[in-house]
């Protein structure tokens, strides 16, 4: 065996032992560049991007400089409007991928590019900082290994010495590159799988599936603070306003809902139309309630804020509708034999539901239970105010309700 095939199988059995544990991108992308230098390879620069399956991001870029350390991890928005789009279509890239090339070299200390290639500003501003050469590779997958945006592997390869690239180092990237692809596609697909669970189920409930937990019928006994919110006068929101502004309304109200909920450190589990079920399941069930309780204060706060801004845009405005209540529940996998939802379920479900329905008749925008003064800190207690007793549908015993004061 060659050298040079002696190394590239060295290589190749990096690549599978670290995707196999499970390594990061940004890591694979660094010792892969490291190696290649090892080996001779002049590289500068390298910088490789694949798309992904994200809410907001569309890909992620893995930014390797010799002797800066690590791989650095840019993440990258959508390109089909705006300046991302702009710049997406001035690069090389996209004109690989419209002319259905896999390489395009530019040797930088040329005047001039090859004959039918266009001057692009990424080759420009290499040039100006001291790079000689530069190759660009799209590794492709096949359409039946495509998820959804993620289609290739596109690289930038980039040397600063004076000859540049030797032929066989062209050579030597376009082996190696496919086995790096790979890799990195077996740990992008971990991670969109990770995003995809927990934007669909919620974080605790995702990684509980993750985890293996997909059986039906397996569920676990907790107790924990169920929040349940929906919108005030939704019904007649969606029959008054334009049509185009349903979802967007939706949006803006469950994003403050939604955000003041992580951030302290509760689960959504799921969004019912205009409405929203979460939990915060804590050993201690005190600091559970503490948690809920200033997620709601955060929400009470966002939704007013938010109600200026779209205000001022003259945009239909509404309130935020909250029940808080304590309680035992299943959480777990309910439904069909190849259909289920991972949900909590229980009488405390229904009641968080009537507490919340219960605000339109006695005009606050949030209620709790007794059972939620009962388990709250002491130094949490002072601010919660009795608004009466009340008997809630489908509840056979009628409950004292309390009410966050803004003080």
């Amino acid at each position: 065996m060659r050298p040079d095939e002696v190394r590239s199988a060295a290589l190749n059995a990096w690549l599978t032992e670290k995707s196999l544990a499970g390594r990061s991108e940004a890591e694979m992308v660094g010792g892969f560049c490291e190696r290649l230098l090892q080996d001779g390879l002049p590289l500068a620069r390298a910088i490789v991007l694949v798309d992904t399956l994200h809410p907001i991001h569309e890909g992620r870029a893995f930014r390797w400089n010799r002797g800066a350390g690590p791989a650095d991890v840019l993440e990258y928005g959508r390109t089909r409007e705006g300046a991302n789009a702009e710049a997406w279509r001035r690069s090389p890239l996209y004109y690989m991928v419209e002319t259905n090339q896999s390489m395009l070299r530019r040797r930088l200390t040329d005047a001039f590019p090859p004959e039918g290639v266009p001057e692009f500003a990424t080759f420009t501003e290499l040039r100006s900082e001291g790079m000689t050469d530069c190759v660009a590779l799209v590794t492709r997958f096949a359409a039946t290994g495509a998820i959804g945006g993620m289609d290739a592997i596109y690289s930038f390869w980039t040397s600063d010495v004076a000859s540049g690239f030797a032929e066989n180092d062209i050579v030597t990237l376009q082996r190696l590159i496919t086995p790096l692809a790979a890799a990195l596609k077996c740990v992008s697909l971990a991670r969109i799988a990770a995003t995809l669970v927990e934007t669909y189920l919620g974080r605790d409930a995702g990684r509980r599936v993750l985890s293996g937990r997909i059986e039906r019928g397996i569920a676990e006994r907790i107790s924990a603070v169920l929040w349940y919110s929906d919108l005030r006068g939704y019904t007649r929101i969606t029959d008054t306003a334009a049509p185009d502004q349903i979802i967007p309304l939706l949006n803006d109200y469950a994003d403050v809902v939604i955000s003041a909920i992580h951030a302290a450190g509760g689960d959504v589990l799921k969004l019912i139309g205009d409405g929203t079920l979460a939990i915060f399941h804590n050993s201690d069930i005190g600091e559970a309630s503490h948690a809920a309780l200033g997620a709601a204060l955060a929400v009470r706060q966002g939704v007013a804020e938010l109600n200026v801004r779209r205000s001022s845009s003259k945009l239909p405005v509404t309130e935020v509708y909250l029940g808080l209540h304590v309680g035992e529940v299943f959480y777990g996998n309910i439904g069909s034999l190849d259909r289920l939802d991972f949900t909590v379920v229980g009488p405390a479900v229904n009641e968080v539901n009537r507490i919340a329905a219960m605000c339109r008749s006695v005009e606050r925008d949030m209620l709790l239970s007794a059972a939620l003064v009962a388990a709250v800190r002491p130094a949490d207690r002072h601010r919660l105010v009795s608004v009466g007793r009340y008997a809630l549908r489908g509840i056979a015993t009628a409950q004292e309700l309390y009410t966050l004061d803004e003080k």
